[in-house]
């Protein structure tokens, strides 16, 4: 294994793009042998890939205009949630959107029909949810072919993606849009690892650990901090982390999108077949084609994005559920209400008074940032003095009524 030191000083490394970098790194990771003795070497070679595939996040963002996905790519973000349709080309992305929001996008039987993004909205459960059909994207997408750093760049805003497999071909697809999407920062269906990284003046680098370390070791994460020049932190690690976990804690610009790998054409294939497919994780089949399943994939959507539906209720009325207000589950509280229907509903709130079958005593009161699931809430605003809101959830389900 080559000593690190005589790696970066080689001449015909350091005058290598960043594309070429990035492959010489991968090939030689891929030519050194996984064991204990390579770890710490290896643990190196990620964390220089990792910093040079923020570069070219980073060059991507800054060639797009601060932050945007290019000409074709800049839809605007609009509705309760935005969903994502990736793929490879002719897996039938463009018709499952025509089947889901009735939106024309151009369908062939040739690749690469799509060229830019194309929106849609689908309503559900009062919902407006926007579908994005984005182009194809090759092997490679992550370096700059076939568009793929735009396309990739959209997925990064989505609050889910759907990645559509056509069933009738390799289930190595599924690896490959996997890499592509990991290879620019994108972690599917995963949680942020429970890492802690405290910076400070002096003392060097301390390392605590709630659990045992099975994967990483004390000489590996200094070497990984020392090499993005973090000589004095305390860090803690309350989870079994390994060093791509320390990596992205490091990097902080990972997003963590959950996903559904959506299995099209499930017509061309057998029982026996599909049985085999199930075993898949976080899969859907369907034959958009045929408009096979689409109402489970729809459920499932609804399931994975995890919102919640409020319903206002006019004094002396009933509810009206055709336009509820719809939050992300996390973002539960009185305050994430009020700021939903306007910031200055917020601004002149001042307590609520809660009472239900989730409050200990009779009633109690409720602050701005504290949730309001499972209650009755009744909100009382400072400037007018008495009550306007009052908030009633269904545990079954999972709404508000607003009174």
């Amino acid at each position: 294994v080559h000593g690190d030191n005589t790696y970066l000083k080689n001449q015909k490394y350091l005058g290598m793009s960043i594309a070429q970098k990035i492959a010489e790194i991968e090939n030689e990771m891929a030519r050194t042998q996984k064991n204990k003795n390579t770890a710490y070497h290896l643990g190196l070679l990620k964390a220089k890939l990792a910093k040079l595939k923020r570069e070219v996040i980073d060059a991507s963002h800054k060639a797009a205009g601060g932050g945007g996905a290019g000409e074709g790519f800049d839809v605007s973000k609009s509705g309760d949630a935005r969903v994502g349709l990736i793929g490879f080309p002719s897996v039938g992305k463009s018709t499952l959107l025509c089947k889901l929001t009735n939106t024309e996008s151009k369908v062939a039987q040739y690749e690469f029909t799509t060229l830019t993004c194309i929106p849609g909205v689908i309503h559900y459960k009062g919902s407006k949810i926007q579908l994005l059909d984005l182009p194809g994207i090759v092997e490679g997408a992550k370096d700059g072919r076939g568009r793929g750093r735009q396309v990739i760049a959209v997925a990064r805003t989505c609050n889910l993606i759907l990645i559509v497999l056509d069933a009738s071909k390799p289930m190595i697809h599924k690896k490959l849009i996997e890499k592509e999407l990991e290879g620019f920062g994108i972690r599917l269906n995963k949680q942020p690892p429970n890492i802690s990284i405290k910076r400070k003046d002096k003392g060097g680098i301390t390392v605590a650990s709630t659990s045992e370390l099975t994967q990483i070791d004390d000489e590996t994460i200094k070497s990984i901090l020392h090499e993005y020049r973090i000589i004095n932190c305390d860090i803690t690690f309350k989870c079994d982390g390994t060093v791509d976990d320390l990596i992205d804690v490091i990097e902080g610009n990972r997003k963590y999108i959950p996903c559904l790998y959506v299995l099209n054409k499930i017509d061309a294939i057998t029982i026996e077949e599909l049985d085999i497919l199930d075993r898949i994780p976080h899969y859907v089949p369907i034959s958009a084609k045929d408009e096979w399943n689409l109402d489970d994939l729809l459920d499932k959507m609804w399931e994975y994005l995890d919102l919640l539906r409020i319903y206002t209720k006019p004094k002396g009325q009933i509810p009206d559920y055709n336009a509820p207000i719809i939050l992300p589950a996390k973002r539960n509280t009185v305050e994430d209400f009020c700021l939903r229907i306007h910031k200055s509903l917020a601004q002149s709130f001042k307590q609520a008074i809660v009472w239900g079958t989730s409050v200990t005593v009779s009633y109690t009161h409720l602050r701005a940032h504290e949730t309001g699931r499972n209650l009755v809430c009744r909100l009382l605003l400072e400037k007018k003095k008495k009550t306007i809101i009052t908030m009633l959830q269904s545990q079954q389900k999972s709404q508000y009524t607003i009174q």
